[in-house]
């Protein structure tokens, strides 16, 4: 009678799991190319800008139409490092009156085109501050507004000078809420305002968006009687605000306008820009 050698049957096993593992694999692999949003690269500390997560997380729609009477607004940009080397004179030759450039970023990033930024756009005219983009999860908030203040982010009563930002946003590095909870993330934000205001003797002006908000902060309304609302949503309209805030103070309505991307309408004529800046 024939022996059947078990080597041989092993070796048969081997061969069909391995054909049944492959497309599996492939599998995997085809799904991952098909939705890049599964494993984004993370990208380097210091990187961050302004509503980098805006599309990603709320989407875009048709930029607002021209102006109406029941709507005045005056134009302005935000820019940081990721800009480069900016077209100042481009951007105010095309109506562009007041800008915010990136300052620092957590207790560890100064922006290293912040001088080229800040004055070539204070040189054609235009009033302009400065932003901070926050990292709860590294910090204290008393301690980036610190940071904040000691790299570019002061305010002087000069009438070209706009009040500092906390650009309060997805955490581009990690967890949305950056590991807080929704009253962890409102006593940060306290602490950094706080401080601010110590240091400069102004409120600081809240960027965020509406979905952001509502997920980190529980929506909270903490803030809507003493910070001006900078309210980030690419569409036709600004949409639902933050809980308080009657209405919004800048609204960041694109992020593929011309020269620099970022744009903004400030809601009001240019006094209102200029009052901002008094304080």
């Amino acid at each position: 009678m024939r022996v059947h050698r078990s080597g041989t049957t092993l070796a048969g096993v081997a061969l069909a799991a391995l054909a049944l593992l492959l497309p599996l694999g492939l599998s995997g692999t085809a799904t991952a190319a098909q939705d890049p949003g599964a494993r984004q690269a993370i990208p380097p500390r210091g990187s961050a800008y302004m509503g980098m997560g805006v599309i990603a997380h709320d989407g875009q729609g048709a930029k607002p139409g021209g102006f109406s009477t029941l709507a005045t607004w005056t134009e302005g940009v935000d820019v940081s490092s990721h800009n480069g080397n900016v077209a100042w004179s481009t951007l105010w030759n095309s109506g562009v009156k007041w800008a915010y450039v990136k300052a620092t970023e957590g207790t560890y990033y100064k922006n290293t085109y912040f001088t080229q930024q800040y004055t070539g756009s204070y040189n054609v005219g235009m009033i302009r501050g400065t932003y901070h983009f926050a990292t709860p999860d590294t910090t204290s908030g008393a301690a980036q507004a610190d940071y904040f203040v000691n790299n570019g982010g002061g305010w002087s009563r000069d009438g070209k000078t706009l009040p500092g930002v906390l650009d309060i946003e997805w955490n581009p590095y990690g967890a949305t809420c950056y590991g807080k909870t929704a009253s962890g993330m409102v006593a940060w934000i306290q602490d950094f305002v706080n401080r601010y205001k110590y240091r400069t003797g102004r409120d600081p002006v809240i960027y965020t968006a509406t979905s952001w908000w509502k997920q980190c902060t529980g929506n909270s309304a903490a803030f809507s009687t003493t910070n001006p609302l900078w309210i980030a949503r690419y569409a036709s309209e600004v949409g639902e605000l933050p809980a308080g805030w009657p209405y919004y103070t800048i609204w960041q309505y694109t992020s593929s306008g011309p020269t620099v991307g970022d744009h903004n309408h400030f809601n009001g004529d240019y006094s209102r820009v200029q009052a901002l800046a008094n304080g």
